[in-house]
């Protein structure tokens, strides 16, 4: 634990300089970062402060049979128990999540290892956005390479983020632990309710001033999702020689409660933001107060139970405690 917060300190501070600034290049023009009046939605409370209520822990969890991977979405509050550090929690909160508003960051690699992909990958989360998107939800899109740019900000018009999806192009190195970071620290951390990440990537960062802990636990601060969908498999995106990079994707979802996907081809590129959509569709939301009263800031590990063999659960498996 001690490692994971020394290596998060000593990151930040190599990082001031880019944490300082808002998500996008220098020279960027200002209009861009900016929504259409079109897009344009009316302010949340968590656009203007941060949320203060830190107390109360909240988890969404998903659930499908192991035998026919289907989404478990009937359950009630008394199927499920909570644990954290070993101690049992008593759940307080508990909704199913099907119509809950939604708030999600798409990360795209535009680096020149995905160049010969990018026009695939704009495809899919175009229809992803198009087919997820209710007008109580809101999206946001950043580019990466060598850096990290701000693409199209909230905006519930899949129409804007299609078009700002069709202007990016791909050169440079690979950022991707910048992206995570400056995304929940900047955008989603301000957010309530549901949050996720969305990463189109080989997973192979190259250019980051970040390591992968400090970016891991901004997203925990953060309380966002990662999904994440691997552009290094078989078939049509080439030889599956990238290893390391699928693990950090693996890891990234695993650790925040999210999936990491591994198409084999451009047909499954499509399905794969579909699983993501229906997954986002079928949550529940388990909340509890702590029995561990201390504003340590510490991390604290998290695990949920159900008493019905034959499923399979997935959420984030922790989270850092208040400080102050």
């Amino acid at each position: 634990m001690m490692k994971r917060l020394l290596a998060y300190g000593l990151a930040s501070l190599l990082a001031l300089a880019l944490i300082g600034q808002p998500i996008a290049r220098r020279g960027q023009a200002q209009a861009q970062q900016k929504p259409p009046a079109s897009g344009q939605l009316p302010p949340r409370v968590s656009d203007q402060t941060y949320r203060v209520n830190v107390d109360l822990v909240n988890l969404l969890c998903s659930v499908k049979d192991k035998n026919t991977n289907a989404f478990v979405t009937n359950l009630a509050k008394e199927d499920f128990s909570a644990y954290e550090d070993d101690q049992k929690q008593e759940i307080k909160n508990f909704v199913r999540e099907t119509n809950l508003p939604l708030t999600i960051a798409l990360l795209v690699d535009t680096s020149g290892s995905v160049s010969p992909k990018l026009q695939f990958e704009q495809d899919a989360a175009i229809s992803f956005f198009q087919n997820v998107l209710r007008d109580q939800d809101r999206a946001m899109v950043l580019s990466f390479d060598s850096g990290v740019d701000l693409v199209q900000d909230f905006t519930n018009d899949p129409n804007q983020l299609a078009k700002q999806i069709r202007r990016l192009r791909a050169a440079g190195g690979t950022a991707l632990y910048d992206a995570i970071y400056l995304a929940s620290d900047e955008k989603l951390i301000r957010e309530t309710g549901r949050k996720a990440i969305v990463i189109l990537s080989d997973g192979d960062d190259t250019a980051s001033r970040l390591a992968f802990e400090p970016a891991l636990e901004m997203a925990l601060r953060a309380e966002t999702i990662i999904f994440s969908i691997s552009v290094n498999r078989g078939g049509f995106f080439g030889t599956s020689n990238e290893k390391l990079g699928d693990k950090v994707l693996k890891r990234l979802a695993d650790e925040t409660g999210g999936q990491a996907l591994f198409p084999f081809k451009i047909e499954e590129l499509e399905d794969s933001f579909r699983q993501i959509s229906q997954e986002l569709r079928s949550q529940y939301s388990i909340g509890y107060l702590s029995s561990n009263t201390r504003r340590d800031g510490a991390y604290r590990k998290v695990e949920i139970r159900v008493a019905e063999k034959g499923l399979k659960l997935n959420y984030r498996k922790g989270y850092y405690a208040p400080t102050g």
